[in-house]
């Protein structure tokens, strides 16, 4: 494919969208096509020619929200405060610049916490993609370029799409209804961690009223209050720049300095995700999952090592003691938070 790198997108040119849609229908192309012209940045992303999100830069979160407060006036499963809640959890990331695409997070998030099923999480992105076809499609100059890596690699899937039928429904004025989306509704019978979130603002609504709707819609258990994230570094300043990047509404982050301590106090706490420093005193990060690994309660916990380098060498070193990743320093927050969604979603 023809391309222009990002750093020189103001050279625009002509572009004929379908075509563009028609270059990533091939079965060997995975990865993102990114389309810029003056008025903002497409994304699409395809998996072995298939579409599996597309968004645009200037609506990000826009169309999830409006699709969201839509499907959720005919069923009940999505609380009325739900676009506030991911407000209050992704949103931040795009303020920072750290996280490709928030909204597709906020997806796997509404998933795992069994507002949606799968299938309507598809159904969901369908929606949004014929949404974004019908701008992307008016697209007149601008330049692209392909990526074969991205950020949406390691998350869920949860569709697959035909863009030629797609742009058949879009050019057709095909819209997903509530009613087609909630057949599909899945009752949520699993066990799952529910997780507490303040309006915007941290204050609750004022008169008992409102404050019985909070408890009711953000009930949550008792003996589990949010996502434990135990972090395990020689260094404060690693463990004090976790804690910044994480919601502390959401996770509740343990750090410890002493890998020794910090073994039995894992014993203890039973973490949900462990991220350990390779190189320590006492025993190191290798060491430490060597142990977890023995113990049949850690067998499945996902456990990180957390490299300077994350070179062969020490990649091939986290494989032996079957450490679910590597994640390297300086710690940025997009890193930090896919790898807590890669394997915790």
């Amino acid at each position: 494919m023809k391309t222009l790198p990002i750093s020189r997108y103001r050279f625009f040119q002509k572009l004929q969208p379908l075509s563009l849609l028609k270059k990533i229908t091939s079965k060997s192309v995975t990865g993102c096509l990114q389309v810029f012209s003056t008025s903002g940045a497409w994304s699409i992303y395809v998996q072995e020619g298939k579409l599996i999100y597309a968004c645009y830069s200037e609506e990000m979160f826009e169309p999830l929200y409006r699709n969201l407060q839509r499907l959720g006036q005919h069923n009940s499963t999505l609380p009325i405060e739900i676009n506030e809640q991911l407000q209050t959890i992704f949103e931040r990331g795009v303020e920072n610049q750290t996280i490709p695409n928030p909204d597709y997070l906020a997806i796997c998030w509404l998933v795992n916490e069994s507002y949606l099923s799968p299938l309507q999480a598809a159904m969901l992105i369908e929606q949004l993609s014929l949404e974004f076809l019908d701008s992307f499609l008016k697209i007149e100059e601008g330049s692209y370029e392909f990526i074969p890596e991205s950020f949406l690699d390691d998350l869920p899937k949860f569709c697959h799409l035909n863009l030629r039928l797609l742009v058949e429904k879009c050019e057709a004025g095909v819209r997903i209804s509530p009613e087609q989306f909630w057949q599909y509704n899945e009752p949520r019978t699993r066990t799952k961690i529910e997780v507490q979130l303040p309006p915007i603002g941290n204050k609750l609504p004022n008169g008992d009223q409102y404050r019985d709707q909070y408890k009711r819609i953000y009930s949550r258990p008792k003996e589990k209050k949010n996502y434990t994230i135990f972090c395990v570094d020689d260094s404060p300043l690693v463990l004090n720049t976790m804690r910044g990047f994480l919601d502390e509404q959401i996770f509740s982050v343990i750090g410890v300095t002493d890998s020794l301590k910090a073994l039995m106090e894992i014993f203890h706490v039973k973490p949900d995700m462990i991220f350990l420093d390779v190189t320590m005193p006492n025993l190191d990060g290798y060491e430490v999952c060597s142990l977890l690994r023995k113990q049949a309660s850690f067998k499945n916990t996902p456990v990180i090592m957390v490299t300077e380098k994350a070179s062969l060498i020490d990649r091939a070193k986290a494989k032996l003691v079957r450490a679910s990743g590597c994640l390297t320093k300086p710690l940025n927050q997009g890193d930090l938070l896919k790898t807590i969604f890669q394997h915790m979603v």
